[in-house]
């Protein structure tokens, strides 16, 4: 498992929770508004962090941390994820999981397995193929994208949806009609995009805001 990031200790990033977070390279979609596009696209260009000194880390760690957050890039698309899941709760830490909801079948053998403890999914517009195409920045599969969001909407798993705002797009119709479509979803966090670091050059010089 390469390792591109490592936060010791983050109030932030999981609800009521203290957390260490392990930043995973890579990613499948092309979000214009993604502000961690070297991580996701150039990861060559970030060093990696071998896990021997961050599991002595953590293990250090361990008494002060409630949990450890698996972020990215995109966590489902490592085979060996599993395996990095499975050391955290070695260690004795509760697992939460980052994702943009493109791989279920993955998401459904770390839940049977009982690997991760918290999902976050991203959603990142109405679930039709254009409004969602135009928020990913690649076709995207709306079928998947539900069966993911089903993992947390049934109660298979704890877990929340995070959507981030880009005043161009996520007009209050367009939210509203997202809000109808999540509604049974106990926590939709939402987020202001960062316009200086905005993958697309065409949306830095937009504000945050309207």
């Amino acid at each position: 498992m390469e390792i591109k990031g490592f936060i010791e200790t983050s109030f932030l990033d999981w609800p009521g929770k203290i957390c260490a977070v392990l930043f995973l390279p890579s990613c499948n979609l092309r979000c214009p508004f993604c502000h961690n596009h070297v991580l996701a696209f150039h990861p060559e260009r970030l060093p990696a962090y071998p896990w021997e000194p961050i599991q002595q880390r953590l293990k250090a760690l361990r008494t002060w941390l409630d949990g450890i957050c698996v972020t990215g890039g995109e966590p489902t698309l490592h085979p060996d994820l599993p395996e990095l899941l499975d050391r955290i709760q070695g260690l004795g830490l509760k697992a939460k999981l980052d994702t943009n909801g493109t791989r279920p079948k993955m998401l459904e053998f770390l839940i049977s397995r009982k690997l991760i403890d918290y999902l976050a999914m991203d959603i990142k517009g109405p679930l039709d193929q254009e409004s969602y195409g135009k928020c990913a920045g690649v076709r995207i599969s709306i079928p998947e994208i539900k069966k993911s969001m089903d993992f947390i909407l049934s109660g298979r798993v704890e877990g929340e949806f995070r959507t981030t705002l880009v005043p161009q797009w996520h007009t209050p119709p367009v939210l509203a009609r997202m809000a109808l479509e999540i509604k049974q979803a106990s926590k939709w966090t939402q987020q202001e995009f960062n316009p200086l670091q905005a993958f697309d050059p065409a949306l830095r010089s937009k504000g945050p805001r309207p």
